[in-house]
């Protein structure tokens, strides 16, 4: 098992390395072979050709592709300075460089932001993987029933409205015509717990519906399988009580697919849900994504996207470990 999850972290590092080097290429190397120098961007509204020398010095921009690269990776784990000789800084690590807009460094503003996009993705997936979950082994042992029917209306209805559809009519209802939560707005959970969780509600209702449609189709869909199995109709022919058997020897096996969509569907969420951030007005990693790539502020925009990558990557890597806990017919070899 240790060898099996060292080759998982290996692989996940290697992974992240490569979007690095994608990611720095695509947002440094390609503008500046396209005659759009990064410098130009940092210096500011019609800028002299001497600041946008200093800028280029400053940020290292006049050296090789590969120098760059380098310095980059060595600020994310040691720092680095950035000095234009007259005007000397230095960046602690994590360093991933300064916005082009506000001079303000990078994982500052990702800091600032991961608050709100982890409380608004961890509330959410709490929410949708226990409902999906849950109503999923209902619909599968009462197939065909009353309950599975409804569970699958909501379920098509869930997959087919957008977020920013029931975002809007949600907060239509609960802040203009039911005041209920007057100002939807993010409140550190440290100042106000209680308030904290109460504006988050609305967002965790809208972004969980969306979710929960696919947990309860793959649940049904999985133990409807499992079900059937021959260990199954064993335990049954032992005089098991039927709670035992589909939650000891259904169950556990039917979440091996769901271990996986979670996995990915967390990470993603924790990357920035930027559509439930936009519709409720939350300042998270999906916000200030869209903010850098609409200003063009090319280092903010990468940052993010590594970030992201990182928790894609890692849920990744957790999936796969999980598997071996979570069904015991896979076995790391």
């Amino acid at each position: 098992m240790a060898r099996f999850i060292l080759g998982r972290l290996i692989g996940g590092i290697v992974i992240l390395w490569l979007v690095s080097v994608l990611a720095f290429v695509l947002f440094f190397v390609i503008p500046k072979a396209l005659g759009n120098n990064p410098a130009v961007l940092f210096a500011g509204r019609s800028p002299d050709p001497a600041t946008i020398a200093g800028v280029t010095k400053k940020l290292g921009l006049d050296r090789s592709y590969v120098d760059q690269y380098w310095d980059f990776l060595r600020g994310v784990f040691v720092g680095r300075h950035f000095d234009s000789g007259s005007d000397r800084s230095w960046c602690p690590a994590p360093c991933l460089g300064y916005s082009f807009r506000n001079d303000q460094p990078v994982w500052s503003q990702i800091v600032d932001a991961l608050p709100v996009t982890a409380s608004l993705s961890f509330g959410a997936a709490a929410l949708f993987l226990v409902i999906g979950v849950s109503t999923g082994v209902f619909s599968a042992v009462r197939r065909g029933g009353l309950f599975d029917r409804i569970a699958a209306a909501v379920s098509l209805a869930g997959v087919s409205l957008p977020v920013y559809f029931t975002g809007l009519l949600l907060l239509l209802l609960v802040s203009y015509k039911w005041h209920i939560i007057d100002n939807v707005h993010y409140v550190n959970f440290t100042h106000n717990p209680a308030l904290w969780a109460w504006n988050l509600i609305p967002a965790w209702l809208v972004l969980s519906l969306l979710y929960t449609a696919n947990y309860q189709r793959l649940t049904r869909a999985s133990m409807i399988e499992t079900l059937g199995e021959d260990y199954v109709r064993t335990a049954r022919a032992k005089g098991l009580p039927e709670r035992t058997v589909i939650g000891k020897h259904a169950l556990r096996p039917a979440l091996t697919p769901i271990v996986t969509i979670f996995g990915l569907d967390l990470g993603v969420l924790f990357g920035g849900a930027i559509l439930t951030e936009h519709t409720f007005g939350f300042r998270g990693l999906g916000a200030i994504s869209i903010d850098a790539v609409n200003t063009q502020d090319l280092p903010v925009t990468m940052g993010v996207t590594l970030f992201a990558a990182f928790f894609i990557i890692l849920a990744n890597v957790l999936v796969d470990v999980t598997y071996a806990i979570t069904d015991p017919r896979v076995r790391p070899s």
